[in-house]
Formats: C-alpha cells, sequence, structure tokens
C-alpha cells in the first residue's frame, strides 16, 4: 500500500495539455472585434451572462474568456453584473421551467438595442435535455435569438468570433421586436 501511495505521489500527470489558440489568431480576432465594436457603440460591448439551465460546460468556455490566455477586456469586452447595464445576453443551456419567467426578466430589463447570443448546442436546440419534462425548449422558444453559437461547447475563439458577427449585424438598422 505503501509503495501505491508513493507512486501516485511522485507520478506525472498523464494528460495532455489541451490546445491553446495561436497567439496571432487570437491577436486578429481580437483586434478585429474591438475595431468594430468601437465603430458601431463607441466604446465597450457589455455582455450578461445568463444561465437558463446548462450543464455548465458553456460557460467555463465564457468564464475562459476573462483568464489570462484571452483577457478580453483587451478588446473592449466587459461582463456585467446587471441587465440593466447590456448591450448583449449570452444565453447558456436549455431553458428549463424554473428559470423561463427569469429569462423573461433579464430579457426585458435589457436596454434596446439588445442582442441576444443563445451558446451552445443546448440553448439551439436543446440537446441531450430536450426531452426532459422540466425543459421548455430551446432560448428561441422564450425570448427573440439574434445568433446562435453551436458547439458542446464552443470554444472562446468561437465566441469571439460569433460576437465578430453580431457587432457586423448590430451595424445594419435594429430589427423590429414584437
Amino acid at each position: 500500500m505503501r509503495t501505491l501511495i508513493l507512486k501516485s505521489l511522485f507520478a506525472t500527470p498523464v494528460t495532455v495539455p489541451a490546445p491553446g489558440p495561436s497567439p496571432g489568431a487570437l491577436e486578429e480576432v481580437g483586434r478585429t472585434l474591438e475595431d468594430r465594436v468601437r465603430r458601431v457603440y463607441g466604446r465597450s460591448l457589455t455582455i450578461r451572462e445568463v444561465d437558463a439551465g446548462s450543464c455548465n460546460g458553456c460557460e467555463l468556455e465564457i468564464h475562459a474568456l476573462n483568464n489570462a490566455i484571452y483577457d478580453c477586456e483587451r478588446f473592449g469586452l466587459r461582463f456585467v453584473a446587471s441587465p440593466r447595464h447590456a448591450d448583449v445576453l449570452m444565453v447558456t443551456g436549455p431553458v428549463t421551467r424554473n428559470m423561463k419567467v427569469a429569462l423573461e426578466r433579464t430579457y426585458a430589463a435589457t436596454p434596446d438595442p439588445k442582442w441576444v447570443v443563445a451558446v451552445g448546442d443546448c440553448a439551439a436546440g436543446c440537446g441531450v435535455f430536450g426531452e426532459s419534462y422540466a425543459v421548455v425548449g430551446a432560448v428561441d422558444k422564450v425570448v427573440p435569438v439574434d445568433l446562435t453559437l453551436r458547439g458542446c461547447p464552443p470554444r472562446p475563439i468561437d465566441l469571439l468570433q460569433g460576437l465578430i458577427a453580431l457587432v457586423d449585424r448590430a451595424s445594419t438598422p435594429v430589427r423590429a421586436r414584437g
């Protein structure tokens, strides 16, 4: 037993680190996003993340946008705690019955023009949770969705590229919502 414990204490990890984004690609995507956000908004783009009932895989990738590798604040993206300060709602997971009203209130509290991004396969079409009795449906069944980012979960660089597409769409006239 002692030998097994000593072996495990001094063994090296057997996992392989995940490949990170190439620094050049990240800088290019980040600078493109920053230029377009500043041109359209004249300031930082503020994001409110809403977990509508996910497994937290997408949240981990969204939180990675703030880590030392991606550092999205250098590109003019900020996460805010209140929907009243947000330009973009990033919604993850299928909308559960318990979160339906909260998502509707968050959407109503976000000032116009507002943009909704459905992040991940579950938010786009419910993924593996689609047939659950506790799920209302995909995000677009509860609030209007402007952009869908598929993946389980989508990588942080994909989130940044999706935000570029969203800002490009935001530079066109705002569509009426019903």
